[in-house]
């Protein structure tokens, strides 16, 4: 990481991995419900995922916190790579896509809104990070994806975040996987934050 990018990941309190916190102490954007943004919502426990492809654009649907993704194919460049100003800072950034071959569908997102994390480990990224997603048919019933991070503000080099792969579930049907709000106040309520307090 550079020094701001170990700054930003020194600042983040993940309930997850090497410098995990109590759910209580944690600032995790997850645990009262924002979105989790991209590319985490990617990233996230591997949850399942749907394309919807149309003439203009292809839609990403997401289990988790049933939402969606705009992937434009009609050959616009991504808005800063037109030499103009970055787009506003979205969730989910702004992406667009191309088919590299007959099986690689490759996706370039800018302009994700940097309070989002790369990951539950609390990875952070600035808002200039370029994120590429190959998503590659290996079989019929495989799918490979790779993600790669680009963001020299926060990391030194490129770094894939992502290299897996899935075998399609037959007949699957994308669960109702909600963050609801006022389950999450009424969980640190009862739960999280007794917890804290008692070390026990």
């Amino acid at each position: 990481m550079t020094p701001a990018g170990q700054a930003r990941y020194e600042a983040n309190k993940p309930t997850w991995g090497p410098s995990a916190v109590g759910l209580a102490e944690s600032n995790d954007p997850l645990i009262t419900c924002d979105p989790l943004g991209f590319p985490r919502s990617i990233l996230y426990e591997t949850r399942g995922f749907e394309f919807v492809h149309t003439p203009a654009k292809t839609v990403q649907l997401l289990q988790y916190q049933r939402v969606w993704r705009e992937i434009w194919t009609d050959g616009r460049p991504l808005p800063a790579a037109t030499g103009g100003t970055p787009p506003d800072p979205r969730w989910y950034g702004y992406s667009i896509g191309r088919w590299d071959d007959d099986a690689t569908f490759v996706v370039e997102t800018t302009g994700t809104d940097e309070r989002t994390w790369v990951d539950y480990f609390g990875r952070p990224h600035s808002g200039a990070a370029y994120i590429e997603e190959r998503y590659r048919r290996v079989d019929p019933g495989t799918l490979e994806v790779t993600v790669t991070v680009t963001d020299p503000e926060t990391y030194t080099r490129p770094y894939v975040a992502m290299q897996q792969k899935f075998v399609r579930a037959e007949k699957q049907e994308l669960e109702e996987q909600l963050c609801v709000p006022s389950e999450a106040i009424e969980y640190f309520r009862t739960i999280a934050e007794p917890a804290a307090r008692d070390p026990r």
